[in-house]
């Protein structure tokens, strides 16, 4: 991996930590950021190493503000297209199939949104809050809800989405929703990550766990009709001796505490 600029890259174990690194910017894409995570994701795909990853945010304010307008971001003449760089920052924009989890502290509003309906799960600390001022300062919101309605139900982020910076969206609340799947102290936030990054990356076979990935997020943007279309070619994926093989030390584990 190259050395980043804006963001912290460390791995071991088979977990990549990627921690943006703009806190006193909240965290906030700017053009060399965006750059530097869409190489990441794309560099992931290569590396054998790393079979999970985290995605976090420095400092204790902020997980990521979005992209940040302080940078010009030159758009088409024609009013029917548009050059979004945000739509370089997520895992799955990038085909990496490889399980990212998100470790929210802090803010988490409107371009981190990108990312954050891109994500594997949610693990916020207690301080989290989610919110999309887009609407506030009269800017439509439109790419961050429709990723986002695919983890939230629709009442929830049209909420979001039409209230702008006057809805905070607690950790709590986002847990009661199903949007975030745990929510812990601030001191604890990596440590929780990292026990489920570490139990997926120990999984028997990395491409048993990138199929199951790809099988789910198929089935959440295709017809179920057409997703299981899909299956036999994800389930075909995987060597089959690696089940048999994982049972075998499986059923040794069991003998070995039951003499």
């Amino acid at each position: 991996m190259a050395d980043y600029e804006s963001l912290i890259y460390e791995e071991g174990d088979g977990v990549a930590t990627i921690t943006l690194n703009r806190p006193d910017k909240h965290n906030s894409f700017s053009p060399t950021l965006i750059d530097e995570i869409q190489d990441v994701w794309k560099s992931l795909r290569f590396n054998d190493n790393v079979r999970c990853a985290i995605i976090t945010g420095a400092g204790d304010k902020a997980f990521s503000a979005g992209i940040d307008l302080t940078f010009p971001y030159p758009q088409p003449s024609s009013k029917l297209m548009l050059d979004d760089p945000m739509m370089r920052i997520g895992p799955k924009t990038n085909d990496l199939w490889k399980p990212v989890i998100a470790a929210v502290n802090g803010m988490a509003l409107g371009g981190a949104f990108y990312i954050l309906g891109e994500v594997e799960f949610i693990i916020a600390s207690e301080n989290a809050t989610f919110f999309d001022p887009h609407v506030t300062h009269g800017m439509p919101c439109v790419y961050e809800p429709m990723l986002m309605l695919q983890r939230m139900p629709i009442g929830e982020i049209m909420r979001l989405s039409l209230l702008g910076r006057f809805e905070r969206m607690s950790a709590k609340r986002g847990y009661e929703i199903g949007l975030v799947q745990e929510v812990v102290a601030p001191d604890k936030l990596l440590e929780a990550a990292r026990w489920s990054a570490e139990v997926i990356a120990a999984a028997p076979d990395a491409q048993a766990i990138e199929s199951t990935v790809k099988a789910i997020w198929t089935a959440q943007y295709m017809s179920i009709h057409q997703a299981l279309q899909n299956a036999p070619a994800l389930v075909n994926v995987c060597d089959p001796g690696v089940p048999a093989r994982a049972n075998q030390l499986r059923q040794q584990r069991i003998e070995s505490r039951t003499r």
